[in-house]
This record gives C-alpha cells, sequence and structure tokens, in this order.
C-alpha cells in the first residue's frame, strides 16, 4: 500500500506539473509564438495551442490514470520536437548555451522518466478507468 500511496504522489506532482505548463502555454500564448517565432519553428501560432494541448491532455492522463499510453504518447510528442528545437544549446550563442541545455537535459530526463511509466502495468493504482 506504501508503493500505491507514493506512487500517486509522484502522479499527481508529474501530472500538475504538465498540466501548469500547458496553462503557462495559453496564459502567455503571445509570448510563446514570439519565442517559438525566434526559434524559427513552423506555424506557431497552431504549434503553441497544440502543444499546450499535448502537455494538457498528457498531464491529465498521468495524474488520473486513464488511457496512460496515450498519455504518455502525447508526452513523448510534445518533448521530442520541443527539446530539439527550443532548447538546442549546440547552435546558441555561447551566453545562452547553458540555460538552454539545462531545459534540454530537464526534458531528455522528462521523457525518460515518462518512458519508465510504460512499464508499469496497467491500470495504475488509484487510477479513473
Amino acid at each position: 500500500m506504501a508503493f500505491e500511496v507514493l506512487f500517486l504522489i509522484g502522479r499527481i506532482i508529474v501530472g500538475v506539473y504538465f498540466i501548469m505548463n500547458s496553462y503557462n502555454h495559453f496564459k502567455n500564448k503571445k509570448a510563446m509564438i514570439e519565442y517559438a517565432k525566434m526559434k524559427q519553428v513552423q506555424m506557431p501560432e497552431m504549434a503553441v495551442p497544440f502543444t499546450g494541448l499535448l502537455l494538457l491532455l498528457g498531464g491529465l492522463s498521468i495524474l488520473t490514470g486513464y488511457q496512460t499510453n496515450i498519455g504518455i504518447a502525447f508526452i513523448a510528442f510534445f518533448l521530442i520536437p520541443v527539446s530539439f528545437m527550443m532548447h538546442n544549446f549546440w547552435a546558441v550563442p555561447e551566453q545562452q548555451k547553458m540555460i538552454e541545455k539545462v531545459n534540454f537535459m530537464k526534458n531528455m530526463a522528462l521523457l525518460g522518466f515518462n518512458l519508465m511509466l510504460l512499464l508499469i502495468p496497467t491500470p495504475w493504482p488509484f487510477s479513473f478507468i
């Protein structure tokens, strides 16, 4: 039972993290679009809300335990291109390298964590299914 409660606490933390990042995509949409334009993202007016939706659906899936494989796919579909397009530390001026590298590595760690979730049998403890 202790494992199940700890797993639930972890799910809450991670799910809320992705949901809050989704909220940021919509709350700061204009600034996010401008940043995406600066990073030469194609169709940033569509990309920013779309990635916000991926974060929202993926975060809700992890939080609730509902359709977790699909939610994990949404998170991966967000993390992989965003990491390489938005946090390409190898292609930025020296003064920006550290912040972009930190964000890139954070995203890779989140991706690794989400892939590990695929190994946990479903339904997860305390899931809404």
